[in-house]
Formats: C-alpha cells, structure tokens, sequence
C-alpha cells in the first residue's frame, strides 16, 4: 500500500491532472492513498477571500470568489467537456455556499474563519481530480480528509489527536480499499468532535501523507514536486546544485529545522516511528529515482548542504545598566519575544549582550525595538542573511561567505550557521 502526494503545482492545470493520471498508470493495481493541495495559488486567492469577509467588503468578496470560481471551472471544462456531468454541480454548490455565508455570522475568531474558507481549496481539486479519473475508467473513490484526521480547535495550526484519527482512517479506508484501488482525499485539513474545519499549517499536505500513511502502516510514501528530489541547495541562491539521492530521516529532519523547504517539518517523525520510507520524486520525470529518506545514516556525510534564509533582522540588546546577561534576564527576554509571537532563527548571548536573528517580512521591527528599549539598548542589522551548513569544511564555508561580512557565527560537529551582511 503506498501514499502519494501532489502540491498545487502538480495540479495547477488539466494537463497538469491528466499527468497525475498518467504517474497513477505506472502503478497499475495497487492499493494507494492520493492525498492533494489545492490547485495552483488557490489557497493564496482564498486568503484574500477569507480578509474581504472579515472586514466586511462584500464586493470585494465575490468578485474575488467569481475569479477562484472562473479558474476550477476552466480547468474543469478543459477536462470534462460535457457540463451534464455531475461535477460541475457538485463545484457550483462548493462556491453557492460560500457565497451565502457572507450574510451568516462569523465564526469564533480570524483564524476558525480562515479554516473554513482556505480549506475549499483541497475540496475543489480532489473533486475534480477524481471526477477526471473516474471519468479515465480509474477504479477511485473520493473521501473527504475532514472524516479521518481529528484534530484539536488550535485552528491554522491544528494538533492531530491521533487515537482518534488512527482509527478512523483505519475503519474508513480498510472498507473503501474492498471496492477500490485509489482513494483521494485532501491533504493540510482535518476536523474538531464539534465539526469544523481545522489546518495543519501552510504546506500541511506532507504532514497529512505522514499522518495516514502511519495510521495504515503504508509500505512508503511519494512527495511528487517540480524538482528531481532534495537538491542540497535552492537553485535560486546556489549554482551547481547536486540531489541527494539518499539521506536519513534524522537528517531529513535536521535539513527541515533549518528551513529546506523541500519538506515538511512535521513530516519525517510519524514515518520515522514506522520505519516507513519517503520518495520525493519529480512529476515531471517520474519514472527517475528521486530522493529516498529512509533510516540508514550511511550517506548523510557525503554532500554538504546548504540553506539560504534571506531578508533577516539581526536585533543586539545590552541592559543599560550593564548587569550581566544571566538566566534571569533570559528568562525575561525569551517571555518577551513569545508574548510578540516572534521565532528566533539563530540566537547568542556574551557577558553583556543577547544577539538574535528573525525574519524581516514576518515581524514589526517597531514593535521589537518598543518592547526592549525601556531596559536595554538596542542595535540592529538589516538586510542580513542567515546560511547553514551541514557537514561543512572550510572550503564550503569560503564559498558562501565571499566578501561578505560575517556577523555571528556558530559551528557544531556537522552545523556550521552564519550570519552574513553583503
């Protein structure tokens, strides 16, 4: 039994479907789970939609919907002609509703809002997905993903309670699995007992492969992407990338940590525990081998990665009265940045200074800087760049540094992280 992962990219468009079809023809009678994102960008165009409701812009809200609307159906219609075709009132009602939920109240908060919108996208492509291969004489059933994953009402970044979910996805796909050989649900959502919509997070879907294909004891799993694995670097930041034909789970998880954007982080743990091995394979070229994570540490050494993180703040406070930076002002400190919601990416503390790094685009730099400058006093770096190496030597460090400027600088045995001003 296998489970197979396609993002948004992979089913961005009808040929992109039909190609779906054809990696599933590779895999002719065997039993598989095919968990799907939403289509393309759609989750971002549903964001959009989800703010327009919350701030009562009902103009902007349907126009947005009739473009996310006017997208599935061309999709649709490249893919099954024939508008007699159940599907096509099965998506219309899909958008009739949330049109209508305009005029009934809001939910509880931003977020229980953002659940029960955002989480359409999944609904809408696994819909389509499967009315197209249904319609290509595919033996698969449809099943909505909100009846498997159980989860608490932590919504946008939900927590699996995984008794429950266990054995629901057990029962339910044991018994579809007699009169089938494929079954399409959605990944990134789940449900609360009280039956709303929770997310797993932004690219929740791998972390869904990995929730099912540990509660069915599934023989591996497949992430299909536009790249031909795990490359040891972003194209975008480094020249003459090399993919990592196999690496351990442990390193797999040690890459995610650091920000590889490859996989998910919550992906690796629950196929660690089952020894379950993951491919993450181009749907492009999908019969190439792709990259395997699996248990054997034997490779890890032998190809150094590296991962770029871009746009950073390096924020340095020093208390004006110049005590000593011990356990006590950390404490302090760390209270004061979760109470801004901020996550450190790198930190480090001298006799008199606390130093760490965040990103830009996702903290107000204002807000910071107001918070410690009553006791401290406060300097900070701009337009910085975090670097992580593993299993680094000095050549590989050379390569990245150049003539920038080194601010901080950390090693382990296998880590080198750098942060670096241009």
């Amino acid at each position: 039994m296998r489970v197979f992962k396609f993002g948004g990219a992979s089913v961005k468009d009808a040929d992109a479907v039909r190609n779906v079809k054809d990696i599933l023809d590779l895999y002719p009678h065997e039993k598989i789970v095919v968990i799907i994102s939403a289509m393309g960008k759609t989750t971002n165009a549903l964001e959009k939609v989800v703010e327009a409701k919350w701030n009562n812009e009902e103009t902007e809200f349907l126009n947005l919907i009739k473009e996310v609307e006017a997208y599935h159906i061309s999709i649709l219609e490249n893919l099954i002609g024939n508008k007699k075709n159940s599907i096509f009132n099965s998506i219309n009602k899909v958008f009739t509703e949330l049109k209508a939920s305009f005029k009934l109240p809001k939910n509880e908060s931003y977020d229980c809002e953002y659940d029960q919108i955002v989480s359409l996208g999944e609904i809408l492509s696994t819909k389509i997905v499967t009315s197209y291969l249904q319609l290509c004489c595919k033996k698969c059933e449809w099943q909505d993903a909100r009846t498997l994953i159980c989860t608490d009402s932590s919504y946008r970044n939900a927590e699996v309670d995984w008794v429950k979910t266990e054995k629901a996805i057990k029962n339910e796909l044991r018994s579809i699995f007699q009169k089938t050989d494929i079954i399409i649900t959605q990944g990134f959502i789940g449900r609360t007992e009280n039956g709303l919509t929770t997310t797993l997070g932004r690219e929740g879907s791998d972390y869904s492969a990995g929730i099912v294909a540990f509660c069915i004891d599934a023989d591996n799993v497949t992430i299909w992407k536009d790249v031909p694995g795990m490359l040891n670097a972003d194209p975008k930041y480094f020249d003459d990338t090399i993919k990592l034909n196999q690496i351990s789970f442990k390193e797999a998880i040690e890459l995610a940590y650091y920000g590889a954007s490859v996989i998910h982080p919550k992906t690796i743990k629950p196929l660690q525990n089952k020894n379950i091995p993951l491919y993450v394979k181009s749907f492009i070229h999908p019969k190439e081998s792709g990259t395997i994570i699996q248990a054997s540490m034997d490779q890890d050494h032998l190809i150094p990665s590296f991962i770029f993180k871009m746009n950073q703040l390096l924020i340095s406070i020093t208390p004006k009265d110049f005590s000593f930076i011990v356990e006590k002002n950390l404490s302090s400190i760390f209270q004061v940045l979760n109470d801004l919601g901020v996550k450190i990416n790198i930190m480090q503390n001298s006799a008199l200074s606390f130093s760490f790094l965040v990103d830009a685009d996702k903290n107000d730099i204002q807000k910071i800087l107001n918070a410690f400058s009553g006791e401290f006093e406060v300097k900070y770096n701009e337009n910085v760049e975090l670097v992580t190496i593993r299993h680094y030597n000095e050549s590989t460090i050379n390569r990245v540094c150049g003539v920038k400027q080194v601010l901080m600088e950390q090693r382990t045995r296998e880590t080198s992280r750098l942060v670096l001003k241009p």
